[in-house]
């Protein structure tokens, strides 16, 4: 069973961002104090691209503090890199990484019940935030996507808080498996096992969307 901590809670609003004007949410800043987590994410949080963005299968984005001393070593000069929160992450915390948590796995965080729906899929706002052209194909080769929540049972949570394994329903897909076969090209030659994750109910819609497509469904 796994048991961490909530090292930092973090929430963000739309600002200007890309060099079109494009507006994104993906700078947050920490929260000491309790938020209510709703089955849409945290008050206090939003996104500006609803399309790619939010909703019940994105409602948390969690990113792992282990993969920071990576990031740090590749871009040195980078300064999101010296706090958390430089992937927009929600959730920041160690212990919970692509190769640790797997896909379905329940938790208890504060009052709230969160479920692994799938992990990232990284996008040009990453390169744009570092200022790096290479750090969307870095995260696609490494796997170091960071993972989504959907929200089963609303609540407080605040940084502290204990996250505490409660289920584990789908062992055979580590999220590491699960990127690498639907974002990282390693879908060749495994049809039976993309049928199976577009029909499985715990992976977000988007996703088994996916899942069927490269199946040819």
């Amino acid at each position: 069973m796994i048991r961490t901590r909530l090292a930092h809670l973090l929430i963000g609003t739309p600002k200007a961002f890309g060099e079109n004007g494009e507006a994104s949410a993906i700078a947050k800043d920490t929260v000491d104090s309790p938020l209510m987590l709703g089955f849409d994410g945290l008050v206090g949080n939003q996104v500006a691209d609803t399309v790619h963005h939010g909703g019940p299968d994105k409602a948390v984005h969690l990113y792992s503090l282990e993969h920071y001393a990576f990031w740090r070593e590749k871009y040195p000069d980078v300064p999101v890199l010296k706090h958390p929160g430089a992937f927009g992450e929600n959730f920041s915390c160690s212990g919970l990484t692509e190769e640790q948590l797997c896909l379905g796995d329940i938790f208890r965080v504060g009052e709230a019940l969160i479920e692994c729906s799938h992990a990232r899929q990284p996008c040009w706002k990453l390169n744009h935030r570092f200022g790096k052209a290479d750090v969307l194909q870095t995260v696609v080769r490494t796997g170091k996507s960071g993972s989504y929540f959907r929200v089963l049972e609303e609540g407080l949570v605040r940084a502290g808080d204990q996250l505490v394994q409660q289920a584990r329903p789908y062992p055979e897909w580590p999220l590491e498996r699960l990127f690498g076969m639907l974002i990282g090209g390693q879908h060749k030659g495994q049809d039976a096992e993309l049928v199976a994750l577009s029909n499985n109910p715990a992976l977000g819609k988007t996703w088994r969307l996916r899942a069927a497509q490269l199946a040819g469904k």
